[in-house]
């Protein structure tokens, strides 16, 4: 007779890799750790991932700090908003596993896709303040969103992972100013 399926093990499972992550980083975890730290098999974690960077994919995924949208009615608010959301998820203690993961993401296509879907929702709150700028006549045309999440995201992990420091509002508000500059190039200025 086989045994019952246990319906809190997935959600165990990936605590338990959240718990390790933010504890050690990426190179403390391992795919055993994670099954005794959840009271599981390793069986029972390798049913569900094949490779270590999936999983951590996926607790990335189930445990990230949301990132809300916000509408002040002024996209520079909005994204100063969205960039106190991204800089309160680099604080934390899991950025410090992040490289090691990074570093195998492109052996690994299907913890990859895991990892860009998971970013583009992430990212969705930046989308809907420049949509909602550009329906508000703060903008012209549509800017490059690529772009702009990069200029969001990128100095916040720079100053996280190689200045081992978080940014400071003074320096979000640059951040947003900045970002809000590109975004309004060619449009009329507020």
């Amino acid at each position: 007779m086989a045994r019952p399926k246990d319906p809190s093990l997935e959600k165990r499972l990936l605590e338990s890799g959240w718990d390790i992550l933010a504890e050690g980083g990426f190179d403390a975890l391992s795919m055993s750790e994670v099954a005794t730290r959840a009271g599981a098999h390793r069986s029972d974690v390798y049913r569900r991932w094949t490779t270590k960077t999936q999983l951590v994919a996926e607790v990335l995924a189930a445990h990230l700090p949301s990132v809300k949208s916000c509408d002040t009615g002024d996209l520079r608010e909005d994204l100063r908003h969205f960039l106190d959301d991204l800089s309160r998820s680099w604080r934390a203690p899991w950025t410090e596993g992040l490289v090691g993961f990074l570093a195998e993401l492109p052996k690994d296509p299907e913890a990859e896709v895991t990892f860009l879907n998971m970013a583009k929702h992430r990212s969705q709150p930046l989308t809907e303040a420049v949509t909602r700028a550009l329906r508000r006549g703060e903008i012209t045309e549509l800017p490059d969103l690529a772009l702009l999440q990069g200029l969001a995201e990128g100095p916040l992990m720079h100053k996280r992972l190689i200045g081992r420091q978080a940014m400071t509002p003074s320096e979000l508000d640059l951040l947003a100013d900045t970002i809000t500059a590109v975004a309004t190039q060619g449009s009329p200025t507020r």
